[in-house]
């Protein structure tokens, strides 16, 4: 068996592939070579009409399924060959996929990742672990956060309480407090609504280092109005996505107050909404963490940040000074997830998911050799 696992995923802000070739120890990961790769903007536009719309005809749902199979598999080989891994010495790839609906609160709940793991198998020649929310979901688990029994595992620390946060499209922390189960949800938007606005208002994929953002001011009565939000009052386990917090919401929230809000003050506005809402989440851990540790692409938004460690009262640390690099966090954790399919290990929390039990997650499709 390969001595290497590969994590693939693409998050919530629709950005690209995250590819992270890792090696695991005892509590121990070490990334060997990692990339973010960047869609095409003819995939990109596709996806982000799906989640926008809500809706799509079959055959442009089949379709994208295999382009962006297609797009991770050539993903992952290119990280390969730049690291000079053979696919023999890969053991497996946590194939994540992109998600393009997550509705845990249905009737029929469900969580819909696309990015077909045939493709990627085939392509690459490894095997591929994906489809990784819906056994969780079937014994009626929200299927999200998967993160947190990877920071468990990585990063606990029993002497230190600890709080794992991680600022994708969507934030959600994870709690590790000595001698309490491990606690985690999503806290609701992080970097969606900036990212939406940054595009629509700057022509960019998103505010850089949120100094856009920071020259504005927050409209508190708009700010009061996107608070009442159910969802964010609303006791874990919870998990949430774009088919809620979307534009459609913004706008909703904006007819509601009644307000007229410049751009800038706008982008002020959802910066100052992303920061609360974490806070109060933190807040509403009941502890007060020893280490804040913060992941994922909002640790590049310095205004986001700095209003954190103001609201917050604590000095967050990005992952790398704990050996992992913010940025490959949740594809390490994809790796993470391949590895414990592999060796038949649970890969959920019930306390974080409220699944009735924890169980091996995840389908395995066979890497086919070619000649």
């Amino acid at each position: 068996m390969g001595r290497y696992y590969l994590g693939l995923i693409s998050g919530t802000s629709v950005d690209g592939v995250d590819a992270a070739l890792c090696e695991f120890g005892e509590h121990r990961c070490t990334v060997v070579a990692a990339r973010t790769f960047a869609y095409p903007s003819a995939i990109a536009e596709r996806i982000q009409a799906l989640i926008s719309s809500g809706e799509g005809r079959l055959a442009e749902i089949g379709a994208i399924d295999i382009a962006v199979g297609r797009y991770f598999a050539d993903c992952g080989v290119a990280l390969l060959r730049s690291a000079g891994v053979k696919p023999d010495d890969v053991a497996a790839i946590g194939h994540h996929g992109q998600t393009i609906w997550h509705e845990p609160a249905l009737p029929e709940p469900f969580s819909w990742q696309i990015g077909d793991a045939n493709s990627v198998a085939a392509i690459t020649g490894i095997d591929t672990v994906a489809d990784l929310r819906r056994l969780d979901m079937a014994l009626g688990g929200q299927g999200a956060p998967l993160v947190p029994a990877f920071h468990e595992w990585l990063f606990a620390d029993p002497p230190t309480s600890t709080v794992v946060l991680n600022i994708g499209g969507i934030a959600n922390v994870t709690s590790l407090a000595p001698g309490s189960p491990v606690f985690g949800f999503d806290t609701g938007p992080g970097n969606t609504l900036l990212d939406a606005l940054a595009r629509r208002s700057l022509n960019r994929p998103f505010d850089d280092r949120g100094q856009w953002a920071a020259s504005g001011t927050p409209d508190h009565v708009l700010l009061d109005s996107m608070l009442t939000e159910p969802y964010f009052s609303k006791p874990a386990p919870k998990s949430t996505g774009r088919e809620l917090f979307n534009e459609a919401w913004l706008q909703r929230k904006l007819g509601e107050s009644g307000r007229r809000v410049d751009e800038v003050n706008l982008a002020a506005t959802l910066l100052e909404l992303t920061a609360r809402s974490i806070a109060d989440a933190i807040a509403a851990l009941g502890t007060r963490p020893g280490r804040l540790m913060v992941c994922g692409g909002g640790v590049r938004n310095d205004a986001l940040i700095a209003r954190l460690g103001a609201l917050t009262g604590q000095t967050p640390q990005t992952t790398a000074a704990f050996g992992l690099d913010p940025d490959f966090v949740e594809a390490a954790a994809m790796a993470w997830l391949a590895r414990a399919r592999v060796t038949q290990a649970p890969g959920n929390l019930p306390t974080v998911t409220a699944a009735r039990k924890a169980v091996v997650l995840g389908a395995l499709y066979c890497g086919v050799e070619t000649p």
